[in-house]
């Protein structure tokens, strides 16, 4: 609140400036992170606030929005509804999920011709308070999966140009790698999934974690261990393999897939090789057999997923629609109830009327004036007295509490 004061301007009047509006919080889709987490190590964001509004009718700057990148296939969840916010697919794809308040009025907005010096500032609106849930599901076009230790992060450093940390033991991978095959103008992008065990659709293992990045995808290569020598033990990873996937969401099994027979160079002889073909022939199953440390079926296996993926019709990989935040609407009559605390104190449920308490400073005598203006034109003495209230009772309206005075003008 402010009023001009300069020499020979005895009579300046109301000079306050309004406030500037918060700044906005978006959610953006980013193609140069991989994994949500950097949000392990921080799990608030604020916006910047709008500047005060100053004299001479000055409005104040309004505050920076914030923008907060995840990767590309990040579903944006609210965390009180458990409803879906939006899904960002492509790197263009950006959600606003809180609004900034408005910026608060100086006293010079509220001058009428019958009140040219008004004594009352309005402070800012609060900005929203959003909790929100990340979830990850990458995309990519091919998901590359099997039981922890088969050779995956392998085969796709030989597949594309991913650089995974590879180790001879099992889960080196607790994140999905992303690697790019590409000829010409046509490229499909690869997903490494860690390793899933039995169990994996119960959240053993992490699976549950592990299992939701296959659901976007649209070709599944099984990578399975012929190392062992025993068609027996071939034939259990692909039992578990399926039995885990069905479990977690039976239709990903509908999606086309390959086999990998991989780590071909730990086999002596071919005999061996030929057995599991006639297997993989008796199930139905088309079956590729690879050698990362060879380089055996590398460059044939790339060329078959790009034959396949190029046949396959483009999906809509958007799972939900990106439903932006806007503003709650408040109103003046229709929405206010009364509740009795205890005896002799009273609520006043109203959106407008708790508003306006935030925004009003009660420590300025014509903001109790207007306020209790208000509430009398609203009605809510009438709704106090058929409640019971009393003189000297107390009522509630947001944090504000008074006594109760009946035919305050």
């Amino acid at each position: 609140m402010s009023f001009r004061r300069e020499k020979y301007v005895p009579k300046g009047g109301p000079d306050g400036g309004n406030g500037g509006r918060g700044g906005n919080v978006y959610i953006k889709a980013s193609d140069k992170i991989q994994t949500l987490e950097d949000f392990t190590y921080k799990t608030q964001f604020k916006a910047q606030s709008g500047q005060d509004g100053r004299k001479r009718n000055q409005s104040g700057k309004d505050g920076e929005d914030l923008i907060i990148e995840v990767p590309c296939g990040t579903i944006v969840w609210d965390a009180e509804t458990g409803e879906p916010l939006g899904d960002l697919v492509d790197p263009s794809d950006s959600l606003l999920v809180a609004l900034g308040g408005r910026g608060g009025r100086g006293n010079a907005a509220f001058s009428t011709p019958v009140n040219q010096a008004p004594r009352f500032s309005e402070k800012g609106e609060e900005g929203q308070t959003k909790h929100l849930i990340l979830e990850l599901k990458i995309l990519a076009d091919v998901a590359i999966i099997g039981l922890p230790n088969v050779g995956k992060s392998s085969l796709l450093a030989s597949l594309s140009n991913a650089k995974p940390k590879i180790a001879d033991y099992p889960f080196t991978t607790i994140n999905p790698n992303l690697g790019v095959i590409q000829e010409d103008d046509f490229r499909i992008t690869l997903a490494d999934i860690p390793g899933l065990i039995e169990g994996a659709s119960e959240n053993k293992g992490l699976g549950l974690l592990f299992l939701r990045h296959i659901e976007r995808s649209r070709f599944i290569l099984h990578v399975l261990d012929v190392s062992s020598h025993s068609i027996d033990n071939i034939e259990e990873q692909w039992i578990t393999l399926r039995e885990e996937i069905s479990k977690y969401n039976d239709q990903i099994l509908k999606k086309p897939s390959l086999l990998v027979a991989n780590k071909t160079d730990l086999i002596d002889g071919a005999s061996f090789l030929d057995q599991v073909a006639k297997w993989a022939e008796k199930s139905k199953q088309e079956i590729c057999f690879t050698s990362t440390v060879t380089g055996r079926g590398i460059k044939e296996l790339a060329e078959l997923l790009l034959q396949k993926l190029s046949k396959l019709t483009p999906d809509n990989r958007r799972l939900y629609p990106l439903r932006h935040a806007t503003k709650s609407q408040f109103y003046r009559d229709s929405d206010i109830r009364i509740e009795i605390l205890e005896e002799g104190k009273y609520r006043v449920i109203s959106p407008y009327l708790e508003e306006l308490v935030k925004r009003y400073d009660f420590g300025q005598e014509e903001a109790i004036l207007r306020f209790g203006k208000i509430i009398a034109r609203l009605g809510v003495e009438e709704l106090l007295d058929k409640m019971g209230a009393k003189e000297g009772d107390t009522v509630c309206i947001g944090d504000l509490e008074f006594e109760y005075e009946p035919d305050v003008k």
